[in-house]
């Protein structure tokens, strides 16, 4: 069973940073690409950011373009979501989410995606 584990959420006023952390155990990250995800009460999941197996290439939703940076350490099987100049429309729950395949441009689609996290509130708001 391929587990994910995210954590780093809360609480953070208007123009602050959090850094979110997604764990894989019981398996190897490096040979997954990684997509940070979220969603807000009412609306739909959506893509923030994504990884690919190697941590070469990366993608940003538009609106996060510029604040957020998503890194990878495979030593320590953790994805890292760095999150800067947090609004309150970046208010949802994350969910990390992983896939064996090869995505693309396609990785900023929570539907490529087989292992999911529990996920975690973040919040933004003064």
């Amino acid at each position: 069973q391929l587990q994910l584990v995210e954590s780093g959420g809360g609480l953070v006023q208007p123009g602050g940073s959090l850094r979110l952390s997604c764990t894989a155990s019981t398996f190897t990250l490096g040979y997954y690409n990684i997509g940070w995800f979220r969603q807000a009460p009412g609306k739909d999941r959506e893509g923030v950011s994504c990884i690919s197996n190697s941590g070469e290439t990366t993608n940003y939703a538009d609106s996060v373009k510029g604040r957020f940076t998503i890194s990878k350490n495979n030593v320590k099987s953790t994805v890292y979501l760095q999150m800067n100049s947090l609004k309150p429309e970046d208010t949802g729950i994350y969910y990390c989410a992983a896939s064996p395949a090869f995505l693309g441009s396609r990785c900023m689609s929570h539907r490529e995606y087989e292992y999911w996290g529990q996920g975690t509130q973040v919040t933004v708001s003064s």
